[in-house]
């Protein structure tokens, strides 16, 4: 987003150019997110690709067997959506596309092995033998829990829960509104995704494994129990998995000429949908610390501090 800035920045990234790493998914991005992402030129890209982008206009909060219920909406705070649903392969795509108008060179099918740093350089190997380390003032891990650097421990807490996603086709369009209802066995939530409802299910592992092998009736029925009378009209199911709950975190979070920023420095509990938020965060934040100092300062003890 500073590619005006005097700065020499190399992005690796281990994909092949154009592809995609996973499946398309759902990310829910916030306002703030979105503020971000207008100043990148970013967000003009996924509001013109047709169905990107899902406005959440309302959120209707519940707590099973509790009374009474919280409705969140965004007129009421002045803006035009609470946060919005976005497929991640058009994300990916349009900064994928803003980032080859900058001066940024990117090297894809760059596999790192290690990032290192000495007082006066970081250094980056290379899985693949053939390509020399790279050296910089600073270098930024930001590939969510993968690589592994030089004084960085990762702590690691499972929650002993499972997250089940699908999309949940639905008898009348959902006009915007999100839920999330707190039960017992862990929190629900429904997202408005095009004309569907992409649902995480928290559960334990052994229901997890119970409720994937449902018939897709059984399966809509249990879920329209779950959710009681906040939520009807269930009308069909698709793309059922699962995936094992933990908290991540490293420490330290910065080493010598080394940050780790967004997954790299802490995964969290989908429940809030608040991680890929916090890891834009993140990179704008450092941007900006980017842009304040000094090139010799950059990397330093302070600045990473």
């Amino acid at each position: 987003g500073h590619a005006d800035a005097d700065l020499d920045v190399v992005a690796l990234d281990a994909r092949a150019e154009g592809a995609t790493l996973r499946r398309d998914r759902s990310l829910a991005l916030s306002h703030g997110a979105r503020l971000v992402f207008e100043r990148l030129g970013v967000w003009s890209r996924l509001a013109d690709a047709q169905g990107a982008l899902s406005p959440i206009l309302a959120i209707d909060i519940s707590q099973a067997g509790g009374f009474g219920v919280t409705r969140l909406a965004a007129d009421e705070q002045g803006l035009p959506a609470l946060g919005y649903v976005v497929s991640y392969v058009a994300l990916q795509a349009a900064i994928d596309a803003e980032l080859a108008r900058t001066r940024t060179a990117i090297r894809y099918g760059a596999q790192v092995a290690h990032v290192g740093g000495t007082p006066s350089h970081a250094a980056v190997t290379f899985a693949d033998a053939g390509h020399d380390a790279l050296t910089a003032r600073l270098a930024v891990v930001a590939d969510g829990t993968g690589t592994a650097g030089a004084g960085i421990a990762r702590e690691r807490r499972e929650y002993g829960q499972v997250a089940l996603l699908a999309k949940i086709a639905m008898a009348s369009p959902h006009q915007g509104v999100a839920y999330e209802r707190f039960t017992p066995s862990g929190p629900v939530a429904l997202l408005p995704e095009g004309d569907h409802y992409g649902l995480i299910w928290t559960m334990a592992p052994a229901e997890g494994e119970r409720t994937l092998a449902l018939s897709d009736a059984q399966f809509l029925a249990e879920l329209a129990a779950h959710f009681g009378a906040r939520v009807d009209g269930f009308r069909g199911v698709r793309d059922r998995t699962t995936f094992p709950l933990a908290l991540e975190f490293a420490r330290p979070a910065v080493t010598t000429r080394c940050v780790l920023i967004g997954n790299a420095a802490q995964t969290l509990h989908p429940v809030a949908g608040q991680g890929f938020n916090l890891g834009v965060r993140d990179a704008y934040a450092l941007a900006r610390t980017i842009v304040e100092h000094d090139r010799d300062a950059l990397g330093d003890r302070a600045m990473v501090a």
